[in-house]
């Protein structure tokens, strides 16, 4: 070997090991083992699935910041039961549920008798109240929930909060499926165009507010809100605490002047024990931390508080989650 091929060598490993002295190290969560979690949503027209990818997004942002190696997936899935049912088969690691269909699965209730207890459930936080709403169309002659009874009604998604919400109700008055003159199980987003294809007299979807879903019925056909009030109502509620009344303001959507009277669960993002407490603290870090830019990615999260995003829970608090609050001095 020539002297000057000696040298030309001798320079290559002179630049090189200089780059490796002068190159910044890798951040320490960058050396961790890559950890994915998939997050289980709802129907694509829904709060569920864009609420889900802003919390994506914002994990997605401190792993860029190399804060942790923590990957989120957004799923479409059937929303609360589906995912309910997901989390105790493995198939999903995070679900976004109702806080009635929180109970039932935790303790073993209503359609989850036959599955019995899932004790491993675990909840991060609340999200968006959600209003159950009762859209129809004006020809129908619906002005009360007992006005359904004949009525061609969308019973919902199965597998889905709205119809496991709804069913409650019915049962509340003694109703099953034959008491319409139709009963359908579409999606989220095929309500609105059934019920102005006339193919429907009216839906019911336990949403926040406002939604494209009901938008679309408002501004595609004469349809309107209408109000869920009553004895039987008032006593529905009172059985089951996690309904509080809500209001869904007058003006939101056309057809509907007049504020609508309802009542409605929480949004809630569940796990099971066995998500690690590391990845459930940054998701909890991620969200509270950033939360003024959380409530900007949807209109249905504009009130959300870091004191209202513990309410409205009946399953124990995640581990990984629990570390955040107390940190955040949000619980002691």
């Amino acid at each position: 070997m020539t002297s000057k091929k000696i040298g030309f060598i001798f320079l290559c490993l002179l630049i090189a090991g200089a780059a490796l002295i002068s190159a910044p190290g890798p951040a320490k969560a960058q050396n961790a083992k890559e950890q994915f979690f998939n997050l289980g949503t709802g129907g694509i027209t829904g709060v569920y699935y864009p609420v889900g990818g802003a919390i994506c997004r914002l994990v997605d942002v401190g792993r860029r910041a190399k804060e942790h190696n923590i990957r989120c997936t957004v799923e479409s899935t059937g929303a609360s039961v589906y995912n309910v049912n997901a989390l105790r088969t493995g198939d999903l690691s995070m679900g976004i549920v109702q806080s009635d269909v929180q109970f039932q699965a935790y303790n073993g209730s209503e359609g989850f008798a036959s599955a019995g207890p899932d004790k491993n459930l675990r909840v991060l936080f609340s999200l968006q109240s959600e209003a159950f709403t009762l859209v129809a169309r004006n020809d129908a002659k619906i002005q009360k929930f007992e006005d359904l009874a004949g009525k061609r009604m969308n019973l919902g998604d199965p597998g889905s909060g709205n119809r496991n919400t709804l069913e409650l109700l019915m049962k509340e008055y003694g109703w099953t499926s034959d008491i319409f003159s139709l009963s359908t199980d579409l999606k989220p987003a095929e309500m609105a165009g059934a019920l102005c294809d006339n193919k429907i007299d009216a839906y019911v979807y336990v949403i926040g507010h406002p939604n494209g879903s009901i938008t679309e019925a408002a501004t595609t056909c004469d349809s309107h809100l209408v109000s869920v009030t009553g004895p039987k109502v008032d006593s529905f509620v009172k059985k089951y605490p996690f309904y509080p009344l809500a209001v869904i303001p007058g003006k939101m959507y056309k057809g509907t002047d007049a504020d609508t009277v309802t009542f409605g669960p929480r949004a809630t993002l569940m796990t099971s024990a066995s998500l690690p407490d590391d990845v459930a603290y940054q998701i909890t870090k991620a969200v509270f931390g950033n939360l003024d830019e959380f409530k900007k990615l949807h209109p249905a999260l504009a009130d959300l508080t870091p004191a209202n995003m513990l309410e409205g829970n009946s399953v124990p608090f995640h581990p990984g989650a629990e570390k955040y609050f107390k940190e955040a001095g949000l619980i002691k």
